[in-house]
């Protein structure tokens, strides 16, 4: 019984010396971040080009799920399938090992005090 007890006592302490060395390999700053956003805007949009009020946040560590990971928002407006213009609309961007992993729709919460800066680049994306 005393070895069950230390057993899930260690359990309990925090991350695994393991766990935490592939936390830092998957929390490497992400030096290429708008490059990967501008990359997947290409192909996640129907008409990248034309997108207006482009604004993005400077990546930071941020809890997602159990794990702290390096996100960003990014917000713009882009063409309809009418050739109008939609709500500008919010996204969250997750990268792992200083890669973009997941580009996604957020919700109330996630981006709801980013400090968004202009992002001119995704503005002149062309085709």
């Amino acid at each position: 019984m005393p070895l069950l007890a230390l057993a899930l006592g260690a359990c309990a302490s925090g991350p695994s010396p393991a766990q935490q060395a592939a936390d830092e390999i998957a929390n490497v700053y992400p030096a290429d971040a708008k490059a990967e956003i501008i990359a997947v805007l290409r192909t996640y949009l129907n008409d990248p080009t034309g997108i207006r009020d482009a604004e993005l946040t400077a990546p930071a560590l941020k809890p997602v799920g159990s794990r702290n990971r390096y996100v960003a928002c990014v917000r713009f407006s882009a063409k309809t399938n009418s050739g109008g213009y939609a709500a500008p609309r919010e996204h969250l961007v997750i990268f792992y090992s200083g890669k973009l992993e997941r580009f996604i729709e957020a919700n109330r919460e996630q981006c709801r005090d980013a400090a968004y800066e202009r992002f001119p680049e995704a503005e002149r994306i062309t085709r």
